[in-house]
């Protein structure tokens, strides 16, 4: 073999691969730019899977989030809709029957309270007839007693009584989440700051179900406290339990244990009305003691020769005084 075919015996060892060779009926292309392309888009394809299976996760957690968060609603819900969890009231039928179509109806007691300045006096009498023939004669002239030390006549004016009271009533109701309502407490010869530091003293202690409690209240109209606590989930798993045996002194107290509801009034319409059985007499002059004076206008006011009737009911501020008046729903 001469040097020349050991070369190209050589060379031929070498297979050239064209650009572009047919494979079967389809042309495959392997130019480099070509498999950077085919790169890029495994890299795409790889982070979209990566991304999906980030997204799939946080899907899964969110959801679980929101499993929890429904069946703590639900939970809370359940105890507010429940009539044992709350406050408990005593009731009895007095015999009225509302029409069927008020049921759903929420009934407020209005009482009003109204200034009443001094030199004047409200009447209420037993008949709105009565009310209604004083403020038609408007102008009054009171005898006055000889017993009284006074002799002559006291002038005084009667005019009717316009209060205004609700009409239309909204109120927002929320469930504190850090608040519970204790109920049923018992009558106790304690001061308020001592009832509400033992009340403290013990839903503050973890063997008993509580916390740290970072506001403690006392509402006079009902005799029910409102306890506050620093963390939230306390009052929850506390509503749960319900009541609690409760040592206050020497003895020991079943306490009831609600949540805690916050209303708040986000619209109050209010219209005019005049007591039909209440008259405002004026221009009383302060020339006899209170209690003379009293019984003189309720002797006057109460004769039917002076166009009066029954009292039921006489309010008196003496001149230089003043009065605060309550006026309440009639229910005659």
């Amino acid at each position: 073999m001469t040097d020349s075919e050991e070369v190209t015996g050589h060379q031929e060892s070498f297979v050239h691969l064209p650009e572009e060779f047919k494979l079967g009926n389809s042309a495959l292309v392997m130019t480099p730019k070509c498999l950077q392309q085919e790169i890029e888009k495994y890299k795409e394809l790889c982070l979209a899977k990566e991304e999906r299976g980030k997204l799939l996760q946080e899907k899964q957690k969110l959801e679980k989030e929101l499993e929890e968060l429904e069946a703590r609603r639900e939970a809370w819900e359940k105890q507010v809709k429940v009539p044992p969890s709350l406050p408990d009231r005593k009731m009895l039928f007095t015999g009225h029957v509302t029409e069927a179509e008020d049921v759903n109806a929420l009934v407020v007691a209005p009482r009003v309270q109204q200034a009443l300045p001094g030199g004047s006096a409200l009447l209420t009498f037993e008949e709105p007839e009565v009310a209604q023939r004083i403020l038609e004669m408007k102008w009054h002239e009171v005898k006055l007693d000889e017993s009284t030390g006074c002799e002559g006549q006291l002038r005084v004016q009667a005019e009717p009584v316009e209060l205004l009271l609700p009409s239309a009533l909204e109120i927002e109701m929320k469930l504190s989440d850090r608040c519970i309502l204790l109920s049923s407490l018992p009558r106790l010869d304690l001061s308020e700051e001592q009832l509400l530091d033992k009340l403290e003293i013990f839903f503050s202690k973890k063997k008993n179900g509580g916390s740290e409690v970072e506001q403690r209240e006392l509402l006079r109209d009902s005799g029910h406290v409102v306890l506050t606590f620093v963390h939230n989930g306390v009052a929850e798993q506390l509503a749960k339990k319900g009541r609690f045996q409760v040592p206050i002194g020497k003895q020991t107290y079943e306490l009831k244990v609600t949540p805690y509801i916050r209303g708040q009034i986000t619209d109050l319409q209010v219209r005019p009305s005049v007591c039909a059985k209440t008259v405002l007499l004026s221009g009383i002059s302060d020339i006899l003691d209170e209690e003379s004076m009293r019984d003189t206008l309720e002797i006057h006011f109460q004769k039917p020769s002076q166009g009066g009737g029954e009292v039921d009911a006489l309010g008196y501020v003496p001149v230089g005084k003043q009065g605060l008046a309550v006026f309440e729903e009639d229910t005659d």
